[in-house]
């Protein structure tokens, strides 16, 4: 964010002021001390603006979310007349005493999470969301510009170290886990010291790296992401979940044991998510008959867990996922694993669809390589990356979820029937009855 704040003053060329507001709890640091009192100097968008030199520089007001409140003060209160375009052409700080103009400084604001900004502060701005790189993205990126500034700064050249996509791929994916490039470029920087140790000890001459040497200078991975089952299961389905580090497959596994018909939750799970299986379950109860459940099944505790129970989760998109595990646990019928879902209960956009249609191109390595997200969401993965901007399918028409267009010189199969109730059995089904 950072980096995108200095080419943004770069390109309008202005001077650039940054200011890291981490840690303040004093309302003067804005305002400033009045000179009463011993010590006092001015606050810090003066004193940025006596830096910069100019009336109009492009001003970085870094870390927002991490104003802090004491007895001295709110900081974030002084902000609001910073940031207001009706108040800061007199912004009156005071260890000077007089009205400053500040209506013509580009303000920016970074923050990690908005929900810290309290919401008068918050309504003053304007926010850009900034979505973590993919995959492809950091590949790029590690090529043009990380792997040749470490090379450079570790003493070793171009024709001595090269290292290939592979090497660069293995690394983002067993090695970080990441919103930005940060760790991505330290892990750049041991192979590259590595590299050049083995080289002053005479050891080689040069080195072009790929993926079995990336494990060999950098050891053990440190991150293992899900891969999806690769075979059918009764009561396990895979779901899409997306985080500012990046997007993952998750399983919901349901389990149906002797009981009162009690319903279970464990994993950690927040309140939407809760909400969700709940809604999940009273959906299941009251189309029993359409699904094939027999009535005797609803009598039967059921236990709904999501692996990973040290890590809390939450999103409001789990109602599908959650539902197909409930349903194929109580009609004993198999669930298709490679098939994540990615919308809501009724078929309508349910959260960030076009963050996690976005993190699914780098899917498909993991092992599913089918999804299913609402049609109404496709309107918001427009501007996305060119490969999900694909033009609509015939089959895409209506509510539901996106039909993928059928591989050429593949027959389509009709859809397996309930011998019992005359409706379509669940995808991936082998066994509609039981």
């Amino acid at each position: 964010k950072t980096s995108v704040a200095k080419s943004i003053a770069r390109a309008m060329g202005r001077e650039y002021v940054r200011v890291s507001l981490g840690g303040v709890r004093d309302e003067a640091d804005i305002r400033g001390h009045r000179r009463t009192y011993v010590g006092a100097m001015p606050g810090r968008i003066v004193q940025g603006m006596k830096q910069a030199g100019t009336k109009n520089p492009v001003f970085l007001l870094d870390e927002v979310d991490k104003l802090g409140v004491s007895f001295q003060g709110d900081p974030a209160a002084a902000l609001l007349e910073v940031l207001d375009p009706a108040q800061n052409d007199t912004f009156t700080d005071h260890y000077l005493g007089v009205p400053f103009d500040l209506s013509e400084v580009l303000f920016i604001a970074t923050a990690n999470f908005i929900q810290n900004i309290p919401g008068p502060l918050l309504d003053r701005m304007e926010v850009v969301q900034f979505a973590g790189y993919t995959e492809q993205e950091k590949l790029i990126i590690a090529r043009r510009f990380l792997v040749p500034r470490q090379v450079a700064e570790n003493g070793l050249t171009p024709e001595q170290l090269i290292v290939t996509d592979a090497a660069i791929s293995e690394t983002v994916t067993s090695y970080t886990r990441e919103a930005g490039v940060r760790q991505l470029e330290r892990e750049m920087g041991r192979l590259a010291r590595k590299v050049a140790r083995r080289i002053a000890a005479g050891e080689i001459q040069s080195l072009a790296l790929d993926a079995p040497a990336v494990r060999e200078l950098l050891g053990r991975p440190k991150v293992h992401p899900e891969r999806a089952a690769g075979t059918d299961a009764v009561g396990v389905a895979t779901g899409m979940y997306y985080t500012p580090t990046g997007g993952d497959i998750m399983f919901v596994e349901a389990q149906t044991m002797r009981g009162k018909g009690e319903l279970t939750l464990t994993g950690q799970l927040g309140d939407v998510m809760k909400e969700s299986a709940r809604a999940a379950w009273s959906y299941a109860r009251s189309h029993a008959l359409s699904l094939g459940i027999k009535d005797e099944r609803f009598d039967r505790d059921i236990h709904v867990h999501v692996p990973a129970g040290a890590i809390p989760k939450d999103g409001p998109s789990a109602g599908v996922t959650m539902a197909t595990a409930l349903v194929s646990a109580l009609s004993e019928r198999l669930a298709r694993p490679h098939r994540p879902g990615a919308e809501g209960q009724r078929g309508g956009p349910r959260g960030p669809a076009a963050r996690r249609a976005r993190r699914a191109r780098d899917l498909p390595r993991r092992g599913p390589r089918r999804g299913a997200r609402p049609h109404p969401a496709r309107c918001l993965v427009q501007g996305g990356p060119p490969a999900l901007r694909r033009p609509p399918a015939p089959g895409d028409a209506g509510d539901g979820p996106v039909r993928h267009r059928r591989r050429p010189g593949r027959r389509r199969r009709a859809p397996r029937r309930s011998p019992i109730h005359g409706r379509p059995a669940l995808s991936g089904s082998r066994h509609p009855t039981r």
